[in-house]
């Protein structure tokens, strides 16, 4: 059986708060609760966590500060919990390096699945075997589909959150071809989002910052004016 998730909810809402820790206990999740940003951080010091959960208007800080904050000391994946849907918002929370975002009031049965998803993404609901590794070849990179890692030529890991993980997968599968945004839309899995075409920009500029020496010259991701994007190198597969 796999070990029981940890998971961190920062929600000043009590009755969303009580809803979603219900919800992820129901799931056979370990949830901690808390009400402010500050009593967020020291437990998130104190606890190991393989997920958090974030309210964006806390009533000591603002919910994408503590986001940025939790980014530049972990990797742990962040699903923010919002009732802001404003465009502004979502692509903050992309910049920053968000994994999911999740507009208020949203079905208790949709938040459990897509946590599900992001720590089966993650490699926490259980152990991978190395015979079921695709692994995925470019220029001293190597990325491991099943295990959704992506390690540099250096043979250390790269962080990626699971909507740069599905982007760098869809180019490594199809090298040398122009992915329209469509298809890249599909990817990533945010059809229902109005403004997903300046969500794979916004992915675009932090997966080339990730691989290129020069995202600013980018060679492995390349654009296709008026249609999509090229991954312009080769790629072997084992």
């Amino acid at each position: 059986m796999a070990k029981a998730s940890n998971i961190l909810v920062i929600e000043d809402d009590i009755f969303v708060q009580q809803l979603v820790g219900h919800v992820l206990e129901s799931g056979g999740h370990k949830v901690s609760l808390s009400s402010t940003a500050a009593q967020g951080a020291s437990l998130f010091s104190s606890t190991p966590f393989d997920l958090v959960i974030l309210d964006l208007n806390l009533p000591d800080e603002d919910g994408l500060t503590v986001a940025r904050q939790l980014r530049s000391r972990s990797d742990v994946p962040i699903i923010v919990l919002s009732g802001r849907s404003e465009k502004a918002s979502r692509i903050s929370a992309l910049e920053i390096g968000v994994d999911d975002y999740i507009v208020k009031p949203t079905d208790p049965q949709e938040l459990l699945l897509r946590v599900k998803n992001l720590l089966g993404r993650r490699g926490t609901t259980g152990p991978h075997s190395d015979t079921d590794e695709q692994l995925f070849h470019f220029e001293g990179w190597t990325l491991n589909q099943n295990a959704r890692t992506l390690q540099n030529p250096d043979k250390e890991n790269v962080h990626l959150t699971k909507s740069e993980f599905e982007l760098l997968a869809a180019f490594v599968k199809a090298p040398n071809r122009v992915l329209e945004r469509d298809f890249l839309q599909d990817a990533i899995g945010r059809l229902d989002q109005p403004d997903t075409d300046r969500t794979i920009d916004v992915l675009i500029g932090r997966l080339r910052g990730k691989i290129e020496e020069n995202p600013k010259l980018p060679m492995h991701i390349i654009t296709a004016h008026g249609l999509g994007y090229r991954f312009a190198t080769q790629v072997d597969r084992t």
